[in-house]
C-alpha cells in the first residue's frame, strides 16, 4: 500500500486543519455505526472543502432557494463527506445526527435521501443514476434559463462521480446525450482512485475516461495528482465553470484512505477497514486529538460563514426575478409547480361515441390540447415519440443550438432517459414525460423505483401495452410488466380504457404529486359508453362502475382495452338474463387510497367477480374470484389474433362467468 499524494500546499493553517476534521468525521461516524466507506470520504474532503468554500453558490438556511447551484453525490456511498459538509456549513444537521448515521430514524442514512435531510438534491447510491440525474437537472435549467431569463434562472450542477459510475453503461447513454445537448452548467468531478470493492479498477477497467468524454462532446480537464491541492482543485473547477458551450469533466486522481498508513490506496477503505486502532493512527498522520467528533470551534465558524455567504446572492435574486417575472407570475409558478395554469382543465379534450383512438393516440391528442395551459411539459421518447403519442406539434424541438425547445428526442437511450426525467422533476421547472414501449420498462426500473422513492414527478408514459402489439411477438409484447410497476411503492399506475379515461389520467398527473406510470395501447379501442360523464371523478378514485344493472349476479374487473372486451361480454350475458356489472380499474393504487366504504360499493364481496386483463393474473386474487388473462410469453401474429388465441375475448370472458356462477 502506497501513501502518495500531492505535497503542494492545502491552503492556510485553518483550511488543513478544517479538512482534517471532515477526515475524522468521516472515520468516526461509520465506525460508530459499524459500518463502511471511510476512504473515498477521507479522499475527498479537499475537493468538499473547496465546494463547499470557494465554489458553490447556496445558503444553507434557504436549501430551496430555486436559483441555487445543485450537488450530487452520485457515488452516494460516500454519504457521510456530504453529511459533514451539510453540518458544518449550517444545514440543520447536529453532530448528535452523525452519531447516529445509519441508524434508524436518523436523518443521516446510508446513502443520500432527497427530502429526507435538508441540502440533498436527489436520492443517490445506485451507481450511476445521479450521473444521470445531474444531465436531467441541467435540462431542467437550461430550459428555464432559456425561457424566463437569466435574471430568473442561472446556476450550475454540480456532481461528484466514481469509477463505478462512469462503468455503469447508464453513464454513459447520459454522457452521450448531454454531449450533443451541450450542457455547459453541467460540471463534473470524476473521483478516479483507481480502486473498486474487488481490487484495483485494472482488473476489469482499461478504458480512457478522459478521451471517452471529449468524443461525447465534454470539455474535459486531466487534474492529476493534484487531490490536495486546493487552488489546482478551485482553478479547474473554475474553467470548467467558465466553459458554457460544453458539460465539463474534471479528472482528479485521488488516493482512496489518504492519510491512513494502513489504508491509503487499499479496496480495503471501500468496506470495514478502519477499525479503533487504524482511525487513531490516521489521526495521528493528521495531528488531530483522539477524540470522536472532534470539531474546534473556529473551523466550525468558518463553515457557518460560507454557509451563511449566499444570503446576499438570494436577495440579489429575488429582486431580480421579481422585476423579470413581472406579468409572467402565474407561468412561473405552473412551471416551477409542474402544474397547469389557472382554469387549465377547460383545454382537456372530450372524444365521442363512435371513435375509436388507440389510448396512446388519445393521449398524443390530449397532450398536445392542454401544452400550452400546462407550461412546464417536456416531453419525448427514446427513439419511439411518435410511437408513443409524445408529439408536441409544432414545438421546438430541444438542441444545443435551441435551449428552448420542448420537445426533446432521447434517442435510443431508455436507461438514461428514466434518469434523467427523475433529475429534471426534482429540479423543479418542467413536467417531464419520456416514452417507449411497455416491454422496455424493464430498463428503465432503477429509475423507475427511484422516483417512486424521492417522489419525483416525473411521467413515465408506456405505450404497446399487450400482446396486442402484435407481429413482434414476444420480444415486444408485455405479459408481467403492468404487474410489476404496481409492485413499486409510491408509484401511481394508469391504464386507461378509452380516450376519455386518458384525459382523465392526465388530469390526475398534473393536479397529483409523485411519479406516474402511464400504460397505453397499440391497437384502436372504443370510446365506451359512460366514460365521457364517469372517467373525470371514476379514473380520480382509482375505479369506479361503469356499466351497471339491479342486482348484478357477477362482476367483470377490467383496466385499459380489455374494458371494451367486459362490456362485450356483459352485454353478451344480459341476452342470457344474466345481469352483469363492468367495473374499469385504471388505477390500483388510487383505488387503494379510497375509503372501505367506496370501494365495497364498487366490487362488493359475495357477488362472483371474473378480472379481464391481457397480462400475468398474479395479484388479481385481492379482487377477483377468478381471473382471464395470460400466465405465458405471447406470439408473432396480428395483434388480433393473438388476443383471440389467448382468450381475451368477449366469448371466452362470458364463459368464465358463466362458470363461476355454476
Amino acid at each position: 500500500m502506497t501513501q502518495s499524494a500531492s505535497t503542494s500546499p492545502a491552503g492556510t493553517d485553518l483550511e488543513q486543519l478544517a479538512i482534517n476534521v471532515i477526515r475524522g468525521l468521516s472515520m468516526d461516524a461509520p465506525h460508530a455505526a459499524h459500518s463502511g466507506h471511510q476512504g473515498t470520504a477521507m479522499a475527498l474532503a479537499p475537493l468538499a472543502h473547496v465546494l463547499w468554500t470557494r465554489i458553490l453558490r447556496y445558503e444553507a438556511s434557504a436549501p430551496q432557494w430555486p436559483d441555487r447551484d445543485r450537488f450530487i453525490l452520485s457515488a452516494g456511498h460516500a454519504s457521510v463527506l456530504q453529511y459533514s459538509m451539510l453540518y458544518l456549513t449550517g444545514y440543520g444537521l447536529e453532530l448528535e445526527d452523525l452519531r447516529q448515521f445509519r441508524q434508524w430514524g436518523s436523518a443521516t442514512p446510508g446513502h443520500p435521501e432527497v427530502h429526507h435531510t435538508a441540502g440533498i438534491e436527489v436520492t443517490t447510491g445506485p451507481l450511476g443514476q445521479g450521473f444521470a440525474n445531474g444531465v436531467g437537472m441541467a435540462i431542467a435549467e437550461q430550459s428555464l434559463r432559456s425561457r424566463f431569463g437569466e435574471d430568473v434562472c442561472d446556476h450550475h450542477i454540480y456532481a461528484i462521480v466514481s469509477d463505478g459510475d462512469l462503468s455503469e453503461g447508464l453513464s454513459h447513454e447520459a454522457a452521450s446525450l448531454a454531449g450533443h445537448l451541450g450542457l455547459g452548467k453541467l460540471v463534473y468531478i470524476y473521483d478516479d482512485n483507481h480502486i473498486t470493492i474487488d481490487g484495483p479498477t485494472e482488473l476489469s477497467l482499461s478504458d480512457n475516461a478522459a478521451e471517452r468524454f471529449r468524443a461525447y462532446g465534454w470539455h474535459v480537464i486531466e487534474l492529476g495528482e493534484s487531490s490536495e491541492n486546493l487552488d489546482a482543485i478551485e482553478a479547474a473547477i473554475i474553467e470548467a465553470r467558465e466553459n458554457v458551450d460544453q458539460p465539463s469533466l474534471v479528472v482528479l486522481r485521488s488516493h482512496i484512505g489518504f492519510p491512513s498508513p494502513e489504508h491509503t490506496d487499499s479496496p480495503a477503505a471501500h468496506g470495514l477497514a478502519f477499525d479503533t486502532a487504524a482511525i487513531a493512527s490516521a489521526k495521528e498522520v493528521m495531528g488531530l486529538p483522539q477524540e470522536p467528533f472532534y470539531v474546534p470551534e473556529e473551523v466550525l465558524e468558518m463553515y457557518r460563514q460560507a454557509g451563511s455567504r449566499g444570503a446576499l446572492q438570494r436577495e440579489d435574486w429575488n429582486q431580480r426575478s421579481h422585476a423579470a417575472l413581472a406579468g409572467r407570475e402565474a407561468e412561473w409558478e405552473a412551471t416551477l409547480g409542474a402544474t397547469g395554469l389557472p382554469g387549465w382543465q377547460e383545454s382537456l379534450p372530450v372524444f365521442e361515441l363512435g371513435e375509436k383512438p388507440a389510448t396512446r393516440v388519445a393521449s398524443q391528442q390530449v397532450l398536445n390540447a392542454i401544452f400550452a395551459q400546462v407550461p412546464g411539459i417536456m416531453a419525448g421518447g427514446a427513439d419511439l415519440t411518435g410511437n408513443v403519442g409524445l408529439t408536441l406539434k409544432g414545438q421546438t424541438v430541444l438542441s444545443a443550438e435551441d435551449p428552448t425547445g420542448q420537445q426533446i428526442f432521447f434517442g435510443v437511450r431508455e436507461n438514461a432517459m428514466g434518469s434523467i426525467l427523475v433529475g429534471a422533476a426534482l429540479h423543479g421547472g418542467v413536467l417531464p414525460a419520456g416514452g417507449t414501449f411497455l416491454v422496455f420498462s424493464d430498463y428503465m426500473r432503477p429509475a423507475v423505483r427511484l422516483a417512486a422513492l424521492s417522489g419525483a414527478k416525473a411521467v413515465f408514459v408506456w405505450s404497446h401495452d399487450s400482446v396486442g402489439v402484435g407481429e413482434d411477438g414476444p420480444t415486444h409484447q408485455p405479459i408481467e410488466q403492468v404487474m410489476s410497476l404496481r409492485l413499486i411503492p409510491q408509484l401511481t399506475v394508469l391504464r386507461p380504457a378509452d380516450g376519455n379515461e386518458v384525459a382523465a389520467a392526465w388530469k390526475v398527473i398534473i393536479e397529483g404529486e409523485g411519479p406516474c406510470a402511464l400504460i397505453l395501447s397499440r391497437q384502436n379501442t372504443p370510446v365506451l359508453p359512460g366514460t365521457r360523464e364517469l372517467a373525470a371523478q371514476g379514473v380520480a378514485r382509482g375505479g369506479y362502475t361503469l356499466m351497471d344493472s339491479p342486482s348484478p349476479a357477477a362482476i367483470l374487473v377490467a383496466t385499459g382495452t380489455e374494458v371494451a372486451v367486459a362490456v362485450e361480454a356483459a352485454e353478451m350475458l344480459s341476452t342470457e338474463g344474466i345481469s352483469t356489472r363492468v367495473v374499469s380499474l385504471p388505477s390500483w393504487e388510487l383505488f387503494e387510497a379510497q375509503d372501505e366504504q367506496y370501494r365495497s360499493s364498487v366490487l362488493p364481496a359475495g357477488i362472483p367477480t371474473v378480472s379481464v386483463e391481457a397480462g400475468v393474473t398474479l395479484g388479481w386474487s385481492r379482487y377477483a374470484s377468478a381471473n382471464v388473462g395470460i400466465d405465458r410469453f405471447g406470439a408473432s401474429a396480428p395483434g388480433s389474433r393473438v388476443l383471440e388465441e389467448l382468450g381475451i375475448n368477449p366469448a371466452h370472458v362470458a364463459q368464465v362467468v358463466r362458470d363461476q356462477l355454476a
